[in-house]
């Protein structure tokens, strides 16, 4: 509870700088779905506008739970996919992740860590590509060079938006943008704190170079 308050101090100051509205993915995975839906309580008593859960460690069910308490009380939940790994990268036995992608989207949430195409979590493009879309879009046509091995039709079931996180910075934006088009979120970790003129700057890099990429289309 101390770090939330914390970080939502940090948020509300951020906010009254830049005119802007602000998150941060408050973690409200927890051992429990009792504890995790408390954690999901004091965001939203903070009033910030996100939280996260990691939806492979905390389960399904948990997972449903804490999107259908958002749903309910306006907050956003950003994905987490810890453990993916031990999972989709087996060869010879395990699960793509393009199943998890889906699995998650029946599930409920918001934002989903999607890989990146370039930077450390780096993918097959087309094979990214496809379950990206799987994510975001309301039917998708069956295309196995992209993995969608069936026509997909999601009806009425709300999408996903894809973040691209990991390794990534300044310098990949433009292919970043290009990859993902606009219904996506870039996230940068180490790509703005190791700028070197600090945080801020790195920021401030990140979101000219997104900017322009937009603009120069």
């Amino acid at each position: 509870r101390d770090r939330f308050l914390f970080v939502a101090e940090a948020i509300y100051k951020s906010q009254a700088e830049t005119g802007e509205i602000k998150g941060h993915y408050l973690n409200a995975t927890a051992g429990h779905c009792d504890e995790m839906i408390k954690r999901a309580e004091c965001a939203k008593e903070l009033g910030v506008p996100i939280i996260m859960h990691d939806y492979l460690t905390g389960g399904f069910t948990a997972n449903t739970s804490l999107a259908n308490y958002c749903r309910d009380h306006s907050l956003l939940l950003h994905i987490h996919r810890a453990m993916h790994a031990v999972i989709d990268r087996q060869k010879i036995h395990g699960m793509h992740f393009r199943v998890l992608a889906k699995a998650l989207r029946l599930s409920g949430g918001d934002h989903l860590h999607a890989g990146t195409v370039v930077g450390k979590l780096e993918g097959e493009r087309e094979v990214t590509l496809g379950f990206v879309d799987l994510m975001r879009d309301n039917f998708c046509e069956k295309d196995r060079k992209r993995g969608i091995y069936f026509t997909q039709d999601w009806v009425s079931l709300p999408g996903v938006i894809p973040v691209a996180s990991g390794g990534i910075h300044v310098w990949h934006m433009p292919a970043l943008v290009e990859i993902f088009g606009d219904d996506a979120c870039l996230q940068f970790g180490g790509g703005t704190l190791g700028h070197p003129w600090g945080n801020a700057p790195g920021a401030a890099a990140n979101r000219i170079a997104c900017e322009v990429c937009v603009q120069a289309r």
